[in-house]
């Protein structure tokens, strides 16, 4: 087999421990074994189990590596932590990193089960499946590893691992103390964690904190994000009668709650997608110093539409990059009687929208809520938090029942920062080129409870591919990205600050 072009550049850029792609061969061939062994521990965060059979795993592999480890304890499902032995004369980086997974509908999987992973290679039909025994004359760093969690967040922990082996066999003495917290209910917005920071602060004591979860720029150069986006989540039903009616008797005469729903919702963003909602966009500066930055984000529009298959964007900014500085207000659900073939002519009972709204640090999601219930209150509904009484539907004209979700914060560290600074100096030298940098990603990772409660300054360094399709199915991850990662880690932890 013929080195793929991939392979080659990565062999040119990547001075990291050596340059010699017999030694990078080796280092990514055992990544995939232990990959391969990992993902095959089903780590469904629904399910306990799971997650005590990955904790098991995680220790041995972090124990042969020298980390001291111990499992904590948390009012839901335990959290990891390790850590090798410690200076007092070195700072201390803290990694997070996580060790659930979305569960799996195996049925939309293109392979049997999702948690054995599939190798394949880019075809003109889509992917071909290969044999692992392919991997043992060359490595082709263009082809994928396909299973739940191969990208979300299985891959960067093994890469960390596989960089620590790197260092101890070239004999380098790390200048940081290394701490690790993996997370095990992440995909489910890791609740148990703000707690969990406090009762163990002492313990996680750091410097700064390096995030490796998330995909790197889509344009696949390296890459830095600064912040997060936070979560909170509404849902809004509207009542009808009180229970599904004849369309035909009365139609024309019981209020129609999914007319009540569809009403209300259209009064909370313009045609342009911007929200509508007093004060919900308020407190958010941006100069022409952060515009700079912003712009220097190299997306491509016309890609980001393509792939999309949208011919006009929202206008809340007037790019990508910018778009993300403010807070969301999505609709993520919506269900109201029957749909498709299973479709009656009935006058619904209710309507409800899920919504989500994500928040930058300016915006408070509590505060966002309360704007949003004032609103939909000012559209002349009566706000309850359960469903409605009999005496309730009869005292009031139109009623809707609010479900609250919790708050996620959004983080943000200066661009300036030291640390960070430090982090895009180490990647400039490491790839000849200066890392992406991202002010705050749209998505969202719990890691305000650490920047609260530590007091220390986060930075996202993401490891794997743009299109790794984490949260559905046939999730993958990029072989190159594994070469990536392992000298990402190493760079980082061989660059004295």
């Amino acid at each position: 087999m013929k080195k793929s072009l991939t392979l080659l550049l990565l062999i040119s850029l990547y001075s990291g421990y050596s340059q010699d792609s017999i030694l990078i061969k080796s280092k990514v061939a055992n990544a995939i074994t232990e990959l391969r062994e990992f993902v095959a521990i089903p780590n469904d965060a629904l399910n306990a189990d799971d997650i005590d059979s990955n904790l098991f795993w995680l220790r041995k592999k972090f124990t042969e590596r020298g980390f001291n480890s111990t499992i904590l304890e948390t009012e839901g499902l335990p959290l990891f932590f390790a850590a090798l032995p410690m200076d007092d004369n070195k700072p201390t980086i803290l990694f997070y990193m996580h060790l659930d997974g979305q569960s799996v509908d195996a049925k939309k999987w293109d392979q049997p089960d999702p948690y054995k992973v599939v190798l394949k290679s880019k075809s003109d039909d889509g992917w071909k499946k290969e044999s692992f025994s392919e991997l043992e004359d060359d490595i082709n760093y263009d082809w994928r590893l396909f299973g739940r969690s191969t990208s979300d967040d299985k891959g960067p922990i093994i890469m960390f691992l596989n960089a620590i082996d790197a260092l101890k066999k070239d004999g380098i003495d790390i200048p940081y103390n290394v701490k690790v917290i993996l997370d095990s209910e992440e995909e489910k917005s890791s609740a148990p964690l703000p707690q969990a920071v406090r009762t163990y602060k002492d313990l996680l004591k750091a410097d700064f904190l390096v995030i490796n979860d998330g995909p790197v720029h889509v344009s696949g150069k390296p890459t830095i994000v600064y912040g997060c986006r936070g979560i909170t989540t509404l849902s809004i039903t509207t009542h009808g009668p009180i229970k599904p009616q004849h369309s035909g008797h009365y139609g024309n005469y019981a209020p129609n709650p999914g007319f009540q729903l569809a009403q209300l919702l259209a009064t909370m963003k313009d045609a342009d997608g911007k929200v509508l909602i007093k004060g919900y966009y308020d407190g958010i500066p941006l100069d022409d110093a952060t515009l700079e930055i912003l712009k220097s984000v190299p997306d491509n529009i016309e890609e980001i539409n393509k792939n999309l298959a949208i011919l006009t964007p929202e206008k809340v900014g007037g790019f990508y990059q910018e778009a993300l500085q403010y807070p969301s207000l999505n609709i993520r659900g919506l269900g109201s009687g029957w749909i498709g073939d299973q479709a009656r002519t009935i006058l619904p009972a209710t309507a409800t929208a899920e919504l989500d709204l994500r928040l930058v640090p300016e915006s408070d999601g509590t505060r966002l809520k309360k704007l949003v219930k004032e609103h939909i209150k000012n559209q002349g509904f009566h706000i309850m938090d359960t469903a409605p009484t009999m005496d309730d539907r009869l005292k009031y004209d139109r009623i809707v029942t609010i479900k609250e979700g919790t708050v996620t914060d959004a983080f943000r560290t200066d661009l300036n920062n030291p640390f960070g600074n430090s982090i895009v100096n180490t990647m400039e030298t490491k790839f000849g080129e200066k890392p992406v940098q991202i002010r705050i990603m749209g998505g969202t990772v719990p890691i305000s409870p650490f920047i609260n409660e530590l007091k220390i300054p986060a930075f996202i360094v993401p490891m794997v591919n743009a299109d790794n399709n984490q949260h559905s199915p046939n999730e993958n991850l990029k072989i190159g990205q594994i070469a990536y990662g392992i000298e990402t880690f190493y760079a980082l932890l061989s660059t004295k600050m």
